[in-house]
């Protein structure tokens, strides 16, 4: 007797090379929490403080308002941080300087990364005595630890907000021109490049309008990473006095202020802005590091 012929009718046949069945969104997002902690946790950390900076201004006392009686006040439920030497909210004063120092970070990485790219992109096409000039310029740059350069920049300008930031994006330039000019180095030796040139196209159109869009991922990676570090440098400068001043509520101003009230007893001054400080390049440092690896493997 005959084996028994399988059914191989449409609905069998669509059965039985059916795919998986999609996962509920619950077990996905555990299943990304598993994979990618990390990149998890800094996503989260990064809404949370891009929330308090919008939404957070308008629900806190104002920063600059200031109450003898109220002095170092410990933190408490009417005060949640406490309050520092002028009676000034202190948890007012993080709130606020929250979106001042997140838009200055992020301003920071966006221009360094538009100087660095275009220059990245010229250096790294063009090559020959440009490339030579142009590399060479960012050896110098790149001989400067990027604080000590940030803090000789400032230190020779006026001390303002804008001048603050075009100091700490010159110091992260040079980081971007390499990052650049070693993606360009590859694509141009493919052959779409080569098929633009016959099309017809200029070489600063191939540059600018092929090569660079392709070479942009690694720098936007370290986009996010410079955004932290650029938070970190900006607090650092106004912890020594160079930069933003007080009584701008900004979190190294708040650090470096509240510093000297540690030793007698008043750890709240300093403690909550730097812990701030901390988790907000934490938030930034954990998204960069994921896509670093990706971009890397």
């Amino acid at each position: 007797m005959s084996a028994p012929v399988p059914d191989r009718s449409p609905d069998f046949v669509a059965t039985e090379f059916e795919g998986p069945e999609e996962l509920p969104r619950g077990k996905r997002m555990i299943g990304m929490v598993r994979r990618k902690p990390l990149l998890v946790m800094g996503v989260t950390l990064l809404v949370l403080f891009v929330g308090l900076a919008i939404v957070g201004p308008f629900f806190v006392r104002d920063p600059l308002s200031t109450d003898v009686t109220n002095t170092f006040l410990r933190p408490s439920r009417a005060h949640w941080f406490g309050t520092d030497l002028f009676g000034r909210d202190v948890f007012a004063r993080s709130v606020h300087a929250a979106r001042l120092d997140l838009a200055i970070g992020v301003t920071i990485a966006l221009l360094a990364m538009l100087v660095g790219t275009t220059i990245g992109v010229v250096s790294g096409f063009f090559g020959g005595a440009i490339d030579e000039l142009l590399m060479r310029f960012t050896d110098v740059m790149l001989a400067f630890p990027g604080f000590v350069l940030a803090l000789i920049i400032v230190a020779a300008l006026e001390e303002t907000i804008l001048n603050v930031i075009l100091a700490v994006a010159a110091a992260f330039v040079p980081y971007f021109i390499r990052l650049t000019r070693a993606e360009v180095l590859k694509e141009r030796e493919l052959e779409y490049v080569d098929g633009a040139r016959l099309a017809g196209n200029s070489s600063w159109r191939v540059a600018f309008r092929h090569v660079m869009p392709n070479s942009l991922a690694p720098s936007i990676v370290g986009a996010t990473l410079v955004t932290g570090y650029a938070v970190l440098t900006v607090a650092g400068l106004a912890f020594l006095s160079v930069g933003i001043q007080p009584p701008t509520a900004e979190w190294g101003v708040m650090v470096g202020e509240g510093a000297k009230d540690v030793i007698t007893g008043e750890w709240w001054t300093s403690l909550f802005p730097g812990a701030m400080i901390v988790v907000a390049v934490m938030a930034f440092h954990f998204i960069g590091d994921e896509f670093a690896g990706e971009t890397t493997s």
